[in-house]
């Protein structure tokens, strides 16, 4: 772990391109957003309070003021960050009280991945605190009580890493990876397991290994995880029984792709979105299709039982070429899930009855918005949804933004079809519409034995293509002094 000097970025406020896009809802017009602002390079967002959102935004973040849900505005600006060695690809971050992680790149570049501290106590103005370079790529992290969780893709066995910011500054306390609980995963080829995303609450980690499923880890002792379960899909045994070819299409098609997995405020219902696509199996024929929502009782992690199966929406090409509508990111919270499809955009069910899940609300528009997450604003009031922005990779919406969305019972009007062909598409292949029902109903896991093929520079699957080195961004850092914030204290 190599450490540099964290200097902070003045706040930025993006005067003439904060818009609010669509007017507050009308029950005339149907189900539809109370208001969005755009922002370019748009990913994940984290909501505080139903005050504040945390956008994450490719080459930094912006903060976004929802005290007027109808009308987001922008409050601060962050890219370019950090001045002396500028990183892109920055996918996801999280808040914890007034201190917010910002990480990336996403995925393996040639830019250097970095860690990002910082005292968002005035949104308005974030300020830098400290940084270090954990030497992978971080995808997802999660930051609770004062300790980050962050997924590190490439070392072995795919490692969690846990860090402190005691004092505000950050230090890796361990690493743990499901090589630690059983070595013989280590005959698995690593591309069916890399880890995708962590989630905190109660002293308990949900960590999303892929198609070895998800992993419960007790973290009450943030510097010596223990395993308390995993289940999911397939065996130990199956996976290892795959051979390399297999390997290279199995982990985009379902069954398996455990993507994100989050409990619900009582820690009892448990929620693990699978991220999956048609692809073409290793004779050319397509497989698979996207993936839902599944819905756990988790009330004793060491014996969790099945409720229910939420499918994606249905789409005329679920092909990574497609407009494709497998789940991706969603927050439960008061007996609501909220969720996102990318292009088959967002909804609302209740869960109050878990084994029945209702739809209550669906948005979509295809061709302006494609969904990375949904997040509960304030609950029985409104949630956002970050629409992602086209990055040379996937081809997502045209920008990026956050839109808000009213937290009820609602039906869209004139709801475009995802089940015909986009303007302009070539219909001459005849594909079926296809939906998650393809999924298989997950079951226990538990698994032992040897050998794999693995190529760390292999594309892998939910992780998005390789990004490349890209220009120095904006934003100047200067240096925080810690004594400058002597005033300030930590929710």
């Amino acid at each position: 772990m190599r450490r540099r000097t964290l200097l902070r970025t003045g706040a930025g406020i993006l005067a003439g391109t904060t818009v609010g896009r669509v007017a507050a809802q009308d029950d005339d017009n149907g189900y539809e957003p109370l208001g969005s602002v755009e922002i370019p390079g748009a990913k994940d967002a984290a909501v505080v309070d139903g005050e504040v959102a945390y956008v994450a935004a490719t080459d930094g973040f912006v903060t976004v003021d929802l005290s007027d849900p109808a009308e987001p505005e922008m409050l601060a600006e962050e890219r370019g960050i950090p001045e002396d060695g500028p990183i892109d690809a920055i996918w996801d971050l999280w808040p914890d009280g007034d201190r917010l992680v910002v990480a990336g790149p996403a995925n393996p570049t040639s830019l250097t991945p970095t860690v990002m501290l910082y005292d968002v106590s005035d949104p308005a103005d974030p300020v830098g605190i400290d940084l270090y370079e954990p030497g992978y790529p971080v995808h997802n992290t999660f930051f609770e009580d004062g300790i980050i969780y962050l997924t590190q893709h490439g070392d072995d066995g795919h490692p969690l890493a846990i860090v402190d910011t005691a004092d505000d500054e950050l230090t890796e306390l361990t690493r743990w990876s499901l090589l630690q609980h059983d070595d013989d995963w280590s005959g698995v080829n690593q591309r069916l397991y890399p880890i995708h995303d962590v989630y905190v609450q109660n002293d308990l980690a949900y960590v999303s290994y892929w198609d070895a499923g998800l992993w419960i880890l007790d973290v009450s002792d943030p510097g010596d995880p223990e395993y308390v379960n995993h289940f999911g899909d397939y065996t130990r045994e199956e996976l290892e029984a795959m051979d390399d070819e297999r390997a290279l299409w199995e982990p985009l098609a379902p069954p398996g792709n455990a993507h994100y997995a989050q409990v619900d405020e009582t820690g009892t219902l448990l929620g693990v979105g699978k991220e999956a696509w048609e692809t073409e199996d290793g004779d050319g024929e397509l497989v698979g299709g996207p993936g839902g929502i599944d819905l756990w009782d988790i009330e004793d992690p060491t014996d969790p039982e099945h409720l229910s199966h939420i499918p994606a929406p249905e789409a005329y090409d679920n092909t990574q070429e497609g407009q494709f509508t497998t789940a991706h990111n969603f927050d439960i919270v008061d007996g609501r899930l909220y969720s996102s499809w990318y292009f088959g955009g967002v909804k609302i069910h209740n869960v109050e009855d878990p084994e029945n899940p209702e739809e209550i609300a669906w948005w979509r528009e295809p061709d302006e918005a494609v969904f990375w997450t949904a997040q509960s604003g304030l609950p029985g009031e409104f949630f956002v949804g970050s629409s992602a922005e086209s990055d040379g990779g996937f081809e997502l919406a045209p920008t990026g933004a956050l839109y808000t969305f009213p937290d009820e019972r609602g039906e869209q009007a004139s709801p475009p079809s995802l089940t015909e062909p986009p303007e302009g598409t070539d219909d001459s292949s005849g594909d079926e519409p296809t939906d998650g029902n393809d999924d298989v109903e997950a079951t226990d896991e538990d698994g032992d034995d040897t050998d794999s093929g693995d190529s760390d520079d292999d594309p892998v699957p939910g992780f998005g293509p390789v990004v490349g080195v890209l220009g120095v961004g904006l934003g100047a850092w200067r240096y925080a002094k810690r004594n400058d914030r002597e005033n300030q204290h930590r929710k």
